[in-house]
């Protein structure tokens, strides 16, 4: 974690205002919001509006498979180091058929011996927009051997959503939810 302790403390049900708890509501009746909603619903219509786009990159709107998906984001978290995404996101993941050992070969990179060629593309192409904002010409290339233009656009657009979520998530100081593991390759970078 970036920081050890919240800069923007996360909302209490009886400390939001009727347009915090409007935010909130869904997570609630779902069994609950996760510290980062909490934290968010502070300014009720920017949490509003960026939790529409970050809804079309979860669903199936989004061109990448959910297994796909999570590769790109839990790599944009890891280059963010972002713990508390890359917490959030291996459960995730998880569910969407990543295996643990993928999970930490994300971690290695597009170079780590096991991935697919559409899989270490699609971990080439996080880490160009990464570290360069722009997917080389030889990334894109080998996207297209795998992958759709639609969903070349789609990974752009998610590695997008989640470096946004990751400086929001770092900056705030916005800590762990119960039951959620820190990685040791991403505790105490700050």
């Amino acid at each position: 974690m970036r920081l050890r302790q919240p800069r923007i403390t996360p909302l209490t049900a009886s400390a939001c205002t009727p347009e915090q708890t409007a935010v909130l509501a869904p997570f609630e009746a779902r069994g609950g919001a996760f510290n980062i909603f909490k934290t968010m619903a502070r300014k009720p219509l920017a949490a509003t509006k960026f939790l529409e786009w970050g809804n079309y990159i979860l669903s199936k709107s989004n061109s990448l498979p959910a297994r796909e998906r999570e590769i790109v984001i839990l790599r944009t978290g890891f280059n963010c180091k972002s713990g508390y995404e890359w917490a959030q996101h291996v459960v995730i993941g998880k569910r969407s058929g990543l295996t643990d050992d993928e999970v930490a070969r994300i971690k290695a990179g597009a170079g780590a011996p096991g991935w697919s060629a559409a899989d270490a593309a699609l971990i080439a192409a996080t880490d160009d927009l990464s570290r360069n904002h722009c997917v080389s010409d030889a990334s894109w290339a080998e996207l297209g051997k795998h992958y759709s233009d639609e969903q070349r656009m789609d990974l752009v657009y998610t590695v997008g959503q989640y470096t946004q979520v990751s400086m929001l998530l770092n900056s705030f100081g916005v800590q762990l939810d119960d039951g959620l593991t820190l990685d040791p390759d991403l505790a105490g970078v700050a």
